[in-house]
């Protein structure tokens, strides 16, 4: 992870406190211990505290921003043609790049890798002018080292890669993806990019995964964008299939980091498990925003602050869980226009292990289990729309379908 999660690692490592919040009514609002019981069962649950964990205090407002996470070329959607190089892939051809620059590639082929094997410091952006690779076992892009690659379309082109097996490793290193990176990788340009992963994931970063424009599209057997310490999407339009999760940012050495930052563009998926899974936590900003899964959106914190966010799920809607120490587990809406569907059943709109904090924008349920959670919630602002009424609280549904139960509901 680079310098662009600084702020982050400093946040946790360094200013990490113990949960306090000056607007939680009560300990028990940042995963304080409670016991309940439930429907006269017995049924009794206990939630133990988080400590040195980020609460709401320390998050609200927005964990990350564009200005942490872009630099000035990032965002630029065309490359500088002025030194680069260009190269024709070809059948059977490992293409190794092992010098700083810009490469165009142009051309159709089978069984063709592109390797980069850079400097640490060295950035490389290759220049996709219509260029097709479709492989049988290996990444078309295989990133070993460089400081970051850019992988930028030009306007009007038609790019694709594609692999149709089970991908083989490279010695001891796993390669799964279409596009596997060890090092940062940042899509983006004026063309089209489809990728196509018959049996792995479509596009892997081992560090941090970043688009900030082009047309994407992707379609894998397993999860279509997958990131070890971060998924941002600051443009573009993007269109994901999986049979797993769509978008996925983990890291299992490091729980403070895995997360996802949506700042715009137009992001459509469809996953058969998580639409959207930041492991830390998940930040949208903006964006107009489409997603249809099993969990629609799954974080420790889930933080909502701008954008239009359709979300369908066979289980949850938005998802608040306990999957980082680092974070307090809950949803936070802040802003935007958010509109959640989900299946019948032991299901819920908006699902938090921990607390839900709503002071502005706009949420429409449509469901038979619309808040479920195992904190306190916190209603200061906005609108609140559940199955065409119009409410002026949160109530907790428990167990999904089991009633919309009045429990601790604040206003």
């Amino acid at each position: 992870m680079k310098n662009n999660n600084k702020k982050i690692i400093v946040s946790i490592l360094v200013g990490a406190m113990l949960l306090t919040s000056a607007t939680a009514v009560s300990a028990a609002s940042v995963w304080g211990s409670r016991s309940s019981s439930m429907m006269g069962t017995g049924m009794t649950e206990t939630y133990a505290a988080k400590t040195n964990a980020l609460s709401y205090s320390d998050l609200t407002g927005g964990i990350v921003t564009a200005d942490d996470l872009f630099s000035k070329r990032d965002l630029k959607q065309e490359a500088d043609l002025s030194e680069a190089s260009c190269i024709t892939v070809e059948d059977g051809q490992t293409i190794s790049i092992t010098a700083e620059g810009v490469y165009v590639l142009t051309g159709t082929a089978a069984n063709c890798t592109v390797k980069i094997e850079a400097d640490k410091e060295a950035k490389v952006q290759l220049v996709l002018d219509g260029v097709s690779i479709v492989n049988d076992d290996f990444p078309a892009i295989y990133v070993v080292s460089a400081d970051k690659v850019f992988v930028t379309t030009t306007e009007g082109s038609e790019n694709t890669l594609s692999v149709t097996g089970t991908f083989k490793a490279d010695g001891e290193t796993g390669t799964d993806a279409v596009i596997w990176s060890k090092e940062d990788l940042l899509l983006n340009g004026k063309g089209t990019l489809t990728v196509t992963s018959a049996k792995g994931n479509g596009i892997t970063s081992k560090d941090d995964l970043k688009i900030t424009g082009g047309t994407l599209n992707v379609t894998a057997l397993l999860d279509a964008l997958e990131a070890n310490d971060s998924i941002v999407i600051y443009d573009g339009n993007i269109t994901v299939s999986s049979k797993k999760d769509g978008l996925h940012a983990e890291n299992d050495e490091d729980d403070s980091i895995g997360y996802i930052w949506i700042g715009g563009g137009t992001l459509n998926v469809t996953a058969t498990d998580d639409a959207i899974h930041g492991t830390s936590f998940v930040q949208v900003d903006g964006g107009t925003i489409t997603v249809s899964g099993a969990e629609g959106i799954e974080g420790t914190y889930i933080q909502i602050n701008g954008g239009e966010i359709t979300v369908y799920g066979t289980d949850d809607g938005l998802n608040g869980a306990n999957k980082s120490s680092a974070y307090e587990t809950a949803v936070e809406i802040a802003g935007g226009t958010l509109n959640v569907t989900v299946g019948q059943g032991d299901t819920d709109a908006i699902d938090s292990n921990g607390n839900i904090y709503m002071t502005g924008g706009t949420v429409n349920i449509t469901a038979s289990g619309s808040f479920d959670y195992d904190g306190t919630a916190t209603y200061t602002g906005g609108t609140i729309i559940v199955n065409g009424q119009t409410v002026n609280s949160i109530t907790n549904s428990m167990m999904g379908g089991m009633g919309n139960m009045q429990m601790g509901g604040r206003h």
